[in-house]
């Protein structure tokens, strides 16, 4: 692959050549030492992918993202010092199109190796799904997005009792972009909302704990990843939290099943869905967000085909109209949404609202 670099820091960019080096396929085609200087270098010669720092002078990485995708996107692995201490930055340039995350490798007694196997991976996953046509960006100028939002007081989380099994289920799906995408959807959910919401986000396990805890700072209802034997609560939020499918395995208890090895997506939003279909008794909707490839839009077709609701987002607010189209071909959404507009649907669905 073409590769670009983004960094403010030699000994990183230095690094990131030696380690880029080691494998043949692979060539670094040009550096940048800030965002916007990144953005340039994109426009000029557009690469395979780039490894984006997050923090840098004038333009950090995040914003930086937007831009790019905004104008010539093309994948972006965020590499950073700390992932984890950086989660509200890697969460944002997420929701504007970046791939994935891994903290940026470290020079150790002349050992380059410290980091160097889990960044490789990275970059070889990413391969692996642009070389299977699974990324089909498009041009999409997004606003930067408030992070760490404050929950108007007037909106405090309303406890439930713990036997309550809600007979209303939202299922969501998302890829890339999803983050951004997910946090505006469930901020215009109403803390006594009688639905239990349960999300599916193609991400890295180690970044699911995270994400769950972003997404709280987002949302007056609680935020968790989803364990094995959960049964869905009505006003909750279960995240899928390992790269194990996260599905029904009756009509009212979640649990985890291995991925197979072929498998591209995970976890698979299409093997959720369709676990939907088989066991959930009640009313649901299926939600397909922004994301690249196909995952989620055979489930969502599945859903609807029972007679559920079921939602795609359109392509203006899509980061990457990748699933959406896919279900949008399919005719697997009654309706196509902006991002902005799911949650009406979702409280009018519910007669919560009226239209």
């Amino acid at each position: 692959m073409k590769i670009g670099i983004v960094n403010d820091t030699p000994m990183a960019v230095e690094l990131l050549r030696r380690i880029l080096a080691t494998r043949p396929e692979h060539q670094v085609v040009w550096i940048a030492g800030d965002g916007e200087q990144a953005v340039n270098m994109c426009a000029w010669q557009q690469p395979d992918l780039i490894l984006m720092d997050l923090v840098m002078p004038k333009v950090d990485g995040v914003e930086a993202t937007r831009r790019i995708m905004g104008k010539t996107p093309c994948p972006i692995l965020i590499v950073t010092v700390d992932v984890g201490a950086s989660a509200n930055k890697v969460y944002e340039a997420m929701g504007y199109g970046a791939l994935d995350a891994v903290d940026t490798p470290v020079l150790v007694s002349g050992d380059m190796k410290r980091g160097a196997v889990s960044l490789m991976a990275k970059i070889d996953a990413i391969g692996q799904r642009i070389s299977q046509g699974a990324y089909l960006p498009s041009p999409k100028v997004l606003p930067r997005a408030p992070v760490g939002v404050s929950v108007p007081p007037e909106r405090t989380r309303r406890e439930r009792s713990a036997g309550e099994v809600p007979e209303r289920l939202i299922a969501i799906g998302a890829s890339t972009g999803g983050p951004a995408a997910l946090a505006t959807v469930l901020r215009a959910l109403p803390v006594n909302f009688s639905a239990a919401v349960i999300v599916v986000q193609h991400i890295g396990e180690a970044f699911a704990n995270g994400m769950a805890h972003w997404l709280s700072q987002q949302t007056v209802l609680p935020v968790r990843l989803a364990e094995e034997g959960d049964q869905p609560r009505a006003g909750q939020v279960l995240v899928a939290g390992t790269s194990s499918h996260l599905k029904f395995k009756s009509g009212t208890t979640l649990g985890y099943v291995p991925e197979a090895a072929e498998d591209v997506h995970h976890p698979s939003i299409d093997v959720f869905f369709h676990s939907v279909v088989r066991y959930w008794r009640g009313q649901a909707v299926g939600v397909l967000l922004t994301g690249m490839g196909r995952d989620g839009a055979d489930g969502l077709k599945a859903m609807r085909d029972k007679g559920y609701y079921t939602i795609a987002q359109d392509q203006e607010s899509s980061a990457v109209y990748g699933m959406p189209k896919a279900a949008a071909e399919l005719n697997a959404a009654v309706d196509v949404v902006p991002v902005t507009g799911i949650a009406r649907k979702l409280l009018v669905c519910f007669s919560e609202i009226k239209e």
